[in-house]
């Protein structure tokens, strides 16, 4: 089991305090069970948005001179960092994540761009704009001069996920305290124990109290978050379902909302794409931490002349993927976050059956892998774009692949979709493929 400093507290406007109440962390790979949780009272949110309220109101947090804080948030930094491997190991453990994705993506990426954040925070947060009238018989006139302020939000609520929990923590409480705001961070009941840590480390490098504060608890904590007239913005990541929930519980009190919702991202491959390079890509798509990731790439819109080929490379590939408890460095693929997500992809499998999807790889609990919340890698073909295969995340290790004739038909298939977070183009033709990019309507493509 992991241990904390204050196993039996969450940390509140700089203090620890204790809680009854306990929830069992499981390790995802094996059942086991890591920690036993602490789990916060709605008083307890209460008081930590207080204390946020009272940090940004009153305290020195925001009336820092910007070198201040960055010195202050360097210092926190570089003490995360002297805990890495624990870290890691950690990610591992809680998030169910392969060792090369935790060291890379879940805390090297991360750590890259808080610092990045934190150098770029030393820009003025002011400037200047003259304000003139066009010119009449003496010249142009300055009527005066304007001055733009940036100016921190206030209190933000920082509600994070199970799949990249310290990603999040990071990507979400780093750029809010570089520009001044305070903030209170509610990770998910599944990992939380990452989100106790950073407080932890918060404490022993002595951010002012109230700038930070880590609740535990479910829905009933995150809806007094996205309620409370104290709180200045939500900054969530999750499903479209809940983020919708969150918009409307923060609409009376006019919160601005940050989010990062669900997706069902499309990864077109031309008829002149690099088949290798698109495979591996592809494969990437949907087994990348078994499939829990809301930007990857989990609809496959392939040429038909090439599609074949397409099938086949990927299907090879996925037959040099090592699945297991990925403590095993050489593991590539790990486990769901738990039964209820692994149960979900297999009644997808069956539903893509129905609905008229071939099975090409995968499908099932892998052999001889009992423990765990195991899915194997699944690639399905003969996809309508349609059906619930491909219309719905399932945010599991199952890839559609979906055959296209021109590049039009590609685009409109990319389109046709309640999602709009990522997307890829593969051709030979970088220019056509750039033009194919602007007509895709979602967030990035790659």
């Amino acid at each position: 089991m992991f241990k904390l400093k204050h196993p039996e507290s969450i940390y509140v406007g700089g203090e620890w305090v204790r809680v009854d109440g306990r929830e069992a962390v499981i390790n995802p790979a094996d059942e086991s069970l890591i920690f036993m949780a602490p789990v916060g009272t709605a008083q307890l949110v209460n008081d930590a948005i207080g204390a946020a309220r009272d940090a940004f109101d009153k305290g020195p947090w925001p009336r820092l001179s910007q070198q201040a804080r960055i010195a202050k948030l360097t210092e926190f930094l570089d003490a995360i960092d002297r805990r890495k491997a624990e870290i890691i190991d950690l990610i591992i453990a809680e998030a169910g994540s392969t060792r090369m994705l935790a060291d890379f993506l879940q805390y090297g990426i991360p750590m890259n761009h808080a610092r990045a954040t934190v150098a770029t925070s030393a820009r003025p947060a002011s400037m200047t704009l003259p304000v003139e009238i066009n010119p009449n018989a003496q010249g142009t006139r300055t009527l005066g001069v304007n001055t733009v302020v940036r100016e921190p939000m206030g209190v933000v609520a920082a509600i994070t996920p199970y799949n990249f929990p310290f990603f999040l923590n990071i990507g979400k409480v780093i750029p809010a305290l570089a520009v001044g705001c305070t903030v209170v961070l509610k990770p998910s009941p599944y990992t939380p124990i990452e989100a106790l840590l950073l407080g932890e480390i918060a404490d022993e490098v002595g951010l002012p109290k109230g700038v930070l504060s880590v609740v535990t608890g479910d829905v009933e904590a995150g809806t007094l978050l996205t309620t409370d007239k104290r709180v200045d913005l939500v900054h969530f990541t999750g499903s479209d379902k809940v983020g919708s929930m969150i918009q409307a519980q923060a609409a009376p009190t006019l919160k601005r909302c940050i989010m990062e919702l669900g997706g069902k991202s499309a990864m077109i491959v031309r008829e002149d794409a690099d088949l290798m390079a698109a495979a591996q890509s592809g494969m990437g798509g949907f087994i990348t931490h078994a499939g829990q990731g809301c930007a990857l790439h989990t609809r496959h819109l392939v040429h038909n002349s090439v599609k074949a080929q397409y099938i086949e490379t990927v299907k090879a590939m996925l037959g040099h993927v090592k699945i297991g408890n990925p403590v095993d460095a050489s593991v590539s693929f790990g486990p769901l976050i738990r039964e209820v997500a692994r149960k979900r992809s297999e009644d997808y499998v069956q539903i893509a059956l129905d609905q008229g999807a071939t099975l090409v790889s995968g499908g099932k609990r892998p052999d001889g892998l009992d423990k765990g919340f195991f899915f194997e890698p699944t690639l399905f073909t003969d996809v309508d774009n349609g059906s619930r295969l491909a219309q719905e995340e399932i945010f599991g290790p199952i890839g559609a692949v979906i055959g296209f004739d021109s590049d039009e038909e590609a685009i409109a298939i990319a389109n046709d979709s309640d999602f709009g977070l990522s997307g890829g183009v593969f051709s030979a033709n970088v220019g056509l493929a750039y033009e194919m990019a602007l007509q895709i309507r979602t967030g990035g493509v790659s």
